[in-house]
């Protein structure tokens, strides 16, 4: 029997007021598997990711229209704990955005506004998420210096570990490494890998070989479509959609 798909969404329209951003869009995405959003920019993939954890609930003009679950459970039915989705469905965005505070405090955010007040659990979990982030033997001996002291790529798997302190099951990430010099991003990417033995990722990205090299499934959205989504290596080798296909060998986009 197949394993049920860890998020839906099924004729997912979304809405700017008047501006149609998102059309009829549905897909599977696969429990510890890496999903990659690809396609020209404007073309509704960062808009899709932010639904995943109602992050778009922010803009006042928004709307979503059709099914998005998570786990069969609607997330924008009526009653749904917004809080405890985005504890479930974290977050990194494009540019590192770490608070004006201590590294351990950072990393600690998500547990105290969640109410745990345990310190020795708190310190555990602050420890477990740098680990997991690898992040900890870079910063172990200065936890409680500011955060804003890091380097981009060390502020970036910083924001990674606060996600993770938390222990959501989905990790959304819109271009995360798109600010980072090279073996910044290799260590974002590398860190993708080993993520997604606990996780569900799904990545915004603009870079066809990151696509290639960090994910298992590739959805190409265009005009606010989803064009064609599969197998990564069968989107790059032998696409079904000519669109797809003009995309990844760069006739436009």
């Amino acid at each position: 029997m197949a394993t049920p798909p860890k998020m839906s969404a099924r004729n997912l329209d979304f809405y700017y007021g008047d501006f149609k951003a998102l059309h009829s869009v549905s897909m599977d995405i696969t429990a510890n598997q890496v999903t990659a959003l690809i396609g020209p920019s404007g073309c509704g993939k960062s808009t899709f990711l932010r639904c995943l954890n109602r992050m778009n609930d922010l803009i006042d003009i928004a709307r979503v229209e059709g099914e998005l679950t998570l786990d069969g459970q609607d997330i924008y039915k009526t009653g749904m704990d917004v809080v405890e989705l985005r504890r479930r469905v974290g977050m990194v965005f494009q540019k590192p955005n770490p608070f004006p505070k201590t590294i351990f405090e950072n990393v600690a955010y998500g547990l105290r506004v969640n109410g745990i007040s345990d310190n020795a659990f708190i310190a555990r979990q602050v420890e477990k998420s740098l680990k997991q982030a690898a992040l900890w033997t870079e910063v172990k001996d200065r936890l409680h210096t500011n955060a804003l002291g890091l380097s981009g790529g060390q502020q970036q798997r910083l924001c990674i570990a606060r996600a993770l302190a938390v222990e959501p099951e989905i990790l959304l990430m819109d271009e995360p490494a798109s600010a980072l010099d090279p073996i910044a991003t290799q260590k974002i990417e590398e860190l993708i890998h080993e993520l997604k033995t606990d996780l569900t990722i799904i990545i915004v990205t603009h870079s066809m070989q990151q696509a290639a090299r960090v994910s298992d499934t590739t959805a190409f959205f265009y005009m606010g479509k989803l064009i064609e989504m599969d197998q990564t290596e069968t989107i790059f080798t032998r696409p079904a959609n000519k669109q797809t296909e003009d995309y990844i060998t760069g006739r436009f986009g």
